[in-house]
């Protein structure tokens, strides 16, 4: 299993929206970036990842599981777009904030830390775990 990490405006998806979509769960879709859009490649159906609210909160609020596997983006006509299809898992306690992440220097190496705007981004399995224990996991 890899680790990943999805962000998201929440006044546009947030995690309560992410929630109600229950196990049916929903495309990641409109994302235009190459480097996410490989990332999303990548995964397999059973992946975890975290959801991080950007904007205001900037602050990983929940873990999501990777249900389908990267396809065709509804959202356009392009094929060189595809998404993955999540679902929401569980909430964390505790949000964990990106300045508790810059803070901790176990998660240095993050690409969170180092790169907060890539939209969708690997976690490695010792940062996995370093911020399920920040969040009360």
């Amino acid at each position: 299993m890899a680790f990943w990490l999805f962000k998201s405006e929440p006044n546009t998806w947030g995690w309560d929206d992410q929630v109600a979509k229950g196990d049916a769960g929903e495309e990641w879709d409109g994302v235009r970036n190459y480097q996410a859009r490989n990332n999303m490649r990548a995964m397999k159906v059973g992946d975890r990842g975290f959801f991080y609210h950007s904007l205001k909160e900037k602050a990983i609020v929940g873990i999501v599981e990777v249900i389908a596997e990267a396809h065709p983006d509804s959202t356009t006509d392009d094929p060189r777009w595809e998404c993955v299809d999540i679902k929401a898992i569980k909430p964390l306690p505790k949000p964990v904030t990106l300045e508790m992440c810059k803070a901790d220097p176990r998660l240095a190496d993050m690409v969170l830390v180092n790169n907060s705007r890539l939209s969708v981004q690997p976690v490695t399995e010792e940062e996995w775990q370093i911020v399920c224990d920040m969040g009360g996991l």
